[in-house]
């Protein structure tokens, strides 16, 4: 792994601990949409890259990236079980990855929604947290749907 890389994962694995500590993630939201970037890894079968909806654990974060393409946007805050429940089932259901804590220059770590919720729900049971749910009627219920859902695209 670079040193590029491991920068990458460890701004991601402080992501998912702050949104778990502080139940929120934030996104810019402008005219167009939210912000989104390429994927500087992943194509989709015609060779051209996949989306990235990207969040960050931080105001700071996402304020420091209001610039350039996303000039004018405004940070939006968005409950953690709702990013969960809505958003990161939306965008696989859409075939988008998650983009985590993006920098200045838009680089950021780049995730399977269905990964990052698995990632979610594990630091949450770590840290012994319980998060009200909408839609399940408990953290693990979620987590065993998470997980059929990725057998199920893996066949």
């Amino acid at each position: 792994m670079t040193q590029n890389e491991l920068t990458l994962k460890q701004r991601h694995e402080k992501f998912i601990q702050t949104i778990c500590a502080n139940e929120k993630v934030y996104a810019l939201e402008g005219e167009d949409g939210f912000a989104t970037s390429y994927s500087n890894e992943l194509e989709d079968e015609e060779g051209n890259p996949l989306d990235v909806l990207c969040f960050w654990s931080d105001k700071a974060g996402a304020n420091a990236c209001i610039h350039s393409e996303w000039a004018g946007y405004q940070i939006t805050e968005i409950v953690l079980s709702e990013f969960l429940e809505n958003w990161c089932i939306g965008m696989s259901n859409d075939g988008l990855l998650v983009g985590t804590n993006f920098d200045r220059n838009l680089f950021g770590y780049e995730v399977d929604p269905l990964e990052i919720l698995l990632e979610v729900l594990n630091e949450l049971e770590e840290t012994n947290k319980q998060i009200q749910l909408t839609h399940f009627e408990s953290l693990e219920a979620f987590e065993i749907q998470v997980r059929n859902a990725i057998e199920f695209e893996e066949e």
